[in-house]
């Protein structure tokens, strides 16, 4: 099997988004000033919706390569796909973590079942489903219809949690959009939410690469597999 060199443009990206990441840290914690009513808790506000905003990117790019696959056939798209999947699982629980510790003095208990947060639940519910599903299904092909089929569907509840609190009454704030006055962010946190946000999508291609040169390796083993159990 034929051993896949690490890209040195990949090595390049794992340095620029160690950087990025400490320099959103020193905006988090020394840029962005302290919020006059929640105190210091409100830092991980960057971190919350930054996370957040991870977790929905990658459950729309599995979606968009799951519709790759049913179109090519080609197995590459399902490595894809899942590895979205499961790097967003992991980003989108620590969005709703974070979350649960930013409401506790902001809504005085950890956790409420407001539109927003169920919704948000149900998000990653539906994820872990499918990375349990698969597990079932022995036959790569039928894996990967499944699979592709499957997160062209669950995409729709990840739009679905992002306009939620716009069309249903929620204590959840709007952070972009109209309402978002009332969060009321100086420039400096804005600043430093929009950089956040940049960071942790950088982050994600990153580590969107590293899984699927993993999930290809993966692959040539189970073909491999296969074809000595035959």
């Amino acid at each position: 099997m034929e051993i896949q060199v690490k890209p040195r443009a990949l090595t390049i990206l794992d340095g620029v988004s160690a950087v990025l990441f400490f320099a959103a840290l020193a905006m988090v914690f020394f840029y962005a000033p302290m919020e006059a009513v929640m105190g210091q808790v409100q830092r991980v506000f960057y971190f919350h919706i930054s996370t957040a905003w991870v977790g929905m990117l990658g459950f729309m790019s599995a979606g968009v390569a799951g519709i790759a696959y049913l179109r090519t056939n080609n197995r590459k798209w399902d490595i894809v796909g899942t590895a979205a999947v499961e790097i967003s699982l992991v980003f989108f629980f620590i969005a709703i973590v974070s979350g649960s510790i930013w409401a506790r003095p902001a809504w005085n208990t950890w956790w409420t079942w407001d539109v927003r947060l169920t919704t948000a639940t149900v998000v990653e519910l539906v994820y872990f489903a499918y990375m349990f599903l698969r597990q079932g299904i022995d036959d790569p092909d039928r894996r990967a219809r499944f699979g592709a089929v499957y997160t062209i569907l669950g995409f729709i509840s990840v739009p679905l949690t992002f306009i939620s609190i716009r069309i249903f009454q929620s204590i959840h704030p709007v952070v972009i959009g109209p309402g978002e006055e009332r969060m009321g962010m100086t420039p400096e946190m804005r600043n430093t939410m929009f950089f956040s946000l940049f960071t942790f999508s950088v982050l994600f291609v990153d580590l969107l690469w590293h899984r699927i040169r993993l999930g290809w390796l993966s692959d040539k083993i189970e073909q491999l597999r296969l074809k000595f159990a035959q």
